[in-house]
């Protein structure tokens, strides 16, 4: 993308942060901002967004409203997002009017699968083996050169918590379920047999200041993250490793902001799995046992601010609350832990309500 508004200075205390997307993510941004003395501004399609309960001021408009988003552009002084499936001529219209990040190009290339994993793969690193399929004859035709029993067939675009996805073991299942995916193009991924899921959260800034947190052991339960504990088990190089894979991926992305890397951890190696341009759920936890927390972080660098320290002075667990896990915030609340409630209005089932974190002294 060619003409995008550059951030001249630093985003001074008062300055109003636009945030594009009201879900929890916005919503704990906003409070990161608050905390800095720096005002947010959120930008929804939805009329009660839970990040309006927290917020400076709030716009409810479609996110292909050119003029909605030019207005709302207008009274902040830099705009970023909380969701990753941004449409490219919204991020037009932002990037010509305020600093906007993370930038067109990290957006593109981590809403397309296919693109994302032809990326990662281009920087040295390792990934599941992969190939496109977006026709019939080319899900055949990957799935028989792949000579494997199982894969994994995702549409290129939109899915998430395990959504537009599917396992399958023979051609004949893996045209099912690209039909069932109404034949929207799709990649076909190796089975990875990792030992475990690990993520690293990061962080750079526009000068190119980088950091990075301690890994988390990720859980996952009917494909959505249940907890996040860290440290997780991985060695001091493969701690070191996974923040170098975070590292190059910036880099090469000229990358503002905090980013998740998901990985795969098998016997021999650490595989990319995903990319997430913005804060991620695995890194909740940085709220109460960093010194610096993962939406402050993302707060500093789009505002131009020096990065906080990443440093982690607790061990941790954060457990996520699905659907009516909520419903019992009194026993929970109890428990000792450190509670969030995202404020949404509805529990239904696999929504994300809340999560809650409980920290231990260091291990040795």
């Amino acid at each position: 993308m060619t003409d995008v508004k550059p951030l001249s200075a630093p985003v001074a205390p008062g300055g109003t942060i636009g945030i594009l997307g009201g879900g929890q993510l916005g919503r704990m941004l906003a409070m990161a901002a608050a905390r800095l003395g720096l005002k947010a501004h959120i930008y929804s399609d939805i009329d009660d967004a839970p990040a309006f309960q927290v917020c400076d001021a709030h716009t409810v408009a479609k996110f292909d409203d050119a003029a909605a988003l030019t207005k709302f552009a207008s009274v902040c002084d830099a705009v970023t997002y909380e969701f990753e499936n941004v449409p490219a001529a919204a991020a037009a219209v932002l990037s010509k009017a305020k600093p906007t990040n993370p930038n067109a190009r990290a957006l593109a290339i981590t809403q397309d699968r296919f693109d994302e994993k032809t990326f990662v793969a281009s920087l040295g690193l390792k990934t599941a083996d992969f190939a496109q399929a977006s026709t019939e004859k080319e899900v055949v035709e990957a799935f028989d050169r792949s000579a494997k029993d199982r894969l994994i067939i995702k549409t290129r675009r939109l899915g998430y918590d395990g959504k537009g996805q599917a396992t399958v073991r023979s051609g004949e299942e893996a045209i099912r379920a690209f039909k069932e995916f109404h034949e929207v193009p799709s990649i076909l991924e190796s089975f990875v047999p990792f030992e475990f899921e690990a993520s690293v959260v990061a962080v750079r800034s526009a000068s190119g200041e980088f950091a990075a947190y301690d890994p988390a052991e990720n859980v996952h339960e009917n494909h959505i993250l249940a907890r996040s504990i860290v440290p997780a088990r991985l060695s001091a190089k493969q701690v070191e490793e996974a923040k170098s894979i975070a590292k190059k991926i910036a880099d090469a992305l000229d990358y503002v902001g905090v980013l998740g890397v998901e990985l795969f951890v098998t016997k021999d190696a650490l595989l990319v799995n995903e990319i997430a341009p913005r804060v991620h759920n695995s890194g909740h936890w940085t709220i109460e046992a960093c010194i610096c927390s993962q939406f402050e972080n993302h707060i500093r660098a789009v505002a131009g601010w020096p990065l906080g320290s990443t440093l982690r002075h607790s061990d941790a667990v954060m457990e996520n609350l699905i659907g009516e896990d909520a419903a019992g915030w009194k026993t929970l609340a109890a428990k000792g832990g450190a509670l969030h409630l995202y404020g949404k209005s509805e529990i239904r089932a696999g929504r994300k309500m809340g999560h809650v974190t409980y920290l231990k002294p260091l291990s040795k």
